[in-house]
């Protein structure tokens, strides 16, 4: 791969970061983006613990699929292991987000799935937010969590018991998408049960609803 395609994600890693503060998904250095270089075993992660605001596509790490960094003088995301797992698993999967953003992460500390009810849940994530595994951070643990729970459903997210949010994507970019969904989305029902009861949508229409929304919603390509 030419270091014109490896600065390139960089760049679009870094420019990617800058969305999760805008959607108050982070707060401090928490959260991480990455993407998976096309056709190489590598992957673009920012550094552990370096402010948003002094994140810079130069400073973004590139590892191998098992999160070992390129240059050994830079210490990536302590998320990097379970990025790393994802992508070595799911090779549909190429980019990965991972926010702390608090109404999902409440649902997350609650150990509480997001149900399906309203539409917009139906066609961005086909069903409830399911909830993973406790695991500890800073190996592949999270990661193993993920596509265990994930493999299970059609949702582009998963709240991983009393951490926080994760989501895939076919890039990076589809990666925040569902992330600043999942926040959206979290508010709007944890708002809704302070009104009462709250009923999931039917499996049917759910169904319906995500098909129109993944297969004739937007522009064509």
């Amino acid at each position: 791969m030419t270091k014109s395609v490896i600065d390139a994600y960089k760049e679009l890693v870094c420019e990617l970061h800058a969305e999760l503060p805008r959607w108050s998904l982070v707060a401090w250095t928490s959260g991480n983006v990455s993407a998976r270089l096309p056709d190489e075993d590598l992957m673009v992660i920012k550094p552990s613990g370096v402010s948003y605001d002094d994140l810079s596509p130069e400073n973004m790490v590139v590892c191998d699929l098992n999160g070992v960094p390129l240059d050994k003088n830079v210490k990536p995301s302590s998320d990097t292991g379970s990025h790393a797992y994802v992508y070595r698993h799911r090779p549909d999967v190429g980019g990965v987000v991972h926010t702390h953003s608090p109404y999902a992460t409440a649902w997350a500390a609650a150990g509480k799935p997001i149900p399906c009810a309203v539409t917009a849940m139906a066609d961005e994530f086909g069903g409830e937010i399911p909830v993973g595994p406790f695991a500890l951070i800073g190996d592949e643990s999270i990661g193993k969590g993920i596509i265990e729970t994930l493999d299970a459903s059609r949702s582009p997210a998963v709240l991983m018991r009393q951490h926080g949010v994760f989501t895939i994507g076919k890039d990076p970019k589809s990666a925040v998408k569902a992330a600043v969904m999942c926040e959206d989305v979290a508010r709007t029902v944890h708002l809704s049960h302070q009104l009462g009861p709250v009923e999931s949508i039917p499996s049917q229409d759910i169904d319906s609803l995500f098909d129109r929304y993944q297969n004739a919603y937007g522009q064509k390509s």
